[in-house]
């Protein structure tokens, strides 16, 4: 068992989004982001079966898709296949957590 606070120990960065691993494990991985304004993670995807989870911590950005965007606030939570194509930019500074089951 054990105890992160990753409002203490996530950073920014002004030059790329700040990536911090939480948890990895076989079952799965927590990845901590923390976007400045305009930063963002391209829409992508894996070649792999599985489920992903993106939340929203604190800030305001757009979750993206492949044919769309979805409003990200503080709270919000997107939850799709890995396999299917997903990123985020934020339009505030704001801080995400990723859940990756099972982790790539």
């Amino acid at each position: 068992m054990k105890v992160v606070n990753i409002f203490e120990e996530g950073t920014f960065s002004d030059k790329a989004m700040k990536k911090n691993l939480v948890h990895d494990s076989p079952y799965f991985r927590i990845i901590n982001f923390n976007f400045r304004a305009g930063q963002e993670l391209p829409i992508h995807s894996h070649e792999l079966e599985g489920e992903l989870s993106i939340q929203v911590l604190e800030g305001e950005g757009e979750y993206l898709a492949k044919d769309r965007t979805l409003p990200a606030r503080a709270g919000d939570i997107l939850v799709c296949a890995i396999e299917e194509s997903h990123g985020i930019r934020a339009v505030t500074d704001m801080r995400v957590l990723v859940t990756i089951a099972p982790p790539i």
